[in-house]
């Protein structure tokens, strides 16, 4: 067994783009499952799917950091929204097609990453939280007071989804193939050896430093790709919603990205998905039977953090054997 010499771990086995062959008919399971699901359900119930796998990508965009480099973003709640403003407003003032649209706006969450990046990476601790929150809050106050650009607290409407993807379903399809793919770009970000450099970074900045590594500049790097993907996510969800405000970009956003990677488990990746449909369906169902229901969700948060800090997914894999998994 071939071990990694930064962070002692087992190195993956080769196979088709390092999953090996029980990993694969897993994720082909998972995935012919997910595709399945418009079958069964209701018209309502796709568009919860949908948004279950859209916000999962942004929690693994957070997940990259958090879980990796051991910064926690509050700032990729505006990168998502950014690139959800841009897409509708290049649909409704500027006419452009949507899959242009949808470009332009990946290409402006991630040109904000590397903005938030640049202000952010020599931070760390509560202070890089600090920062990201800061800057979140600028992008907010922007997107709240230009009115002429965004349409201020009344938001923008747009038909941002292209006439193809009109049918709820075609959507959901589209949204599982993005997912997959991005899905799969970042576990193989995570470990690769830019991965394992971010994870040398969370173990031990010093060390990392002492060896020779140059750490501002693969933070910038992880953060400017983490919000790449935080950019998919949110022109996903124009083209799901056909419409922002400033709610999108708010705080809210934020935090709900990192309770998910949270409540999944931190630095397990994929526990994002779980934790976005927890989220998702707590916020859904609970709120149709009760308008307390921000205080059901909070204490559902409180009773995972005290019986499963490690997250879902990390508790899980605790109750497995070493040798099984």
């Amino acid at each position: 067994m071939t071990i990694n010499v930064l962070t002692s771990e087992p190195l993956p086995p080769a196979g088709t783009g390092g999953l090996s062959g029980r990993t694969l008919v897993i994720a082909a399971l998972i995935v012919a499952a997910a595709a399945a699901l418009p079958l069964v359900l209701s018209s309502y119930q796709v568009g919860l799917a949908t948004e279950v796998l859209i916000f999962g990508v942004l929690a693994m965009s957070i997940d990259i950091l958090a879980g990796f480099a051991g910064r926690t973003s509050l700032g990729h709640g505006a990168i998502f929204g950014i690139s959800t403003y841009v897409v509708v407003y290049c649909s409704t003032q500027l006419g452009l097609h949507p899959a242009v649209a949808f470009a332009l706006g990946v290409v402006a969450a991630t040109l904000a990453a590397a903005i938030f990046g640049l202000l952010a990476v020599r931070a760390s601790g509560v202070y890089f939280l600090l920062l990201t929150l800061a800057l979140g809050m600028i992008v907010w106050g922007v997107c709240l007071r230009w009115s002429q650009v965004t349409g201020g607290e009344n938001g923008m409407r747009a038909e941002a989804r292209p006439a193809i993807l009109a049918n709820q379903n075609t959507f959901y399809w589209s949204v599982l193939i993005g997912t997959v793919i991005v899905s799969f770009a970042m576990w193989r970000l995570v470990r690769s050896p830019f991965g394992l450099t971010l994870r040398g970074i969370r173990d031990s900045e010093s060390r990392m430093r002492s060896l020779g590594y140059n750490v501002p500049l693969h933070l910038f790097i992880g953060f400017t790709v983490s919000g790449f993907f935080a950019g998919v996510a949110g022109a996903f969800y124009a083209m799901f919603n056909n419409f922002v405000s400033p709610s999108t970009v708010a705080l809210a956003n934020s935090v709900e990205g990192v309770l998910m990677a949270i409540v999944g488990g931190v630095g397990t990746l994929f526990g994002s998905f779980i934790g976005a449909a927890a989220i998702v369906t707590l916020q859904n169902v609970v709120s149709g039977y009760t308008e307390r229901w921000q205080m059901i969700l909070g204490l559902a948060f409180v009773v995972v953090m005290i019986f499963a800090p490690e997250g879902i997914i990390g508790k899980l894999r605790a109750m497995v054997p070493r040798k099984t998994r």
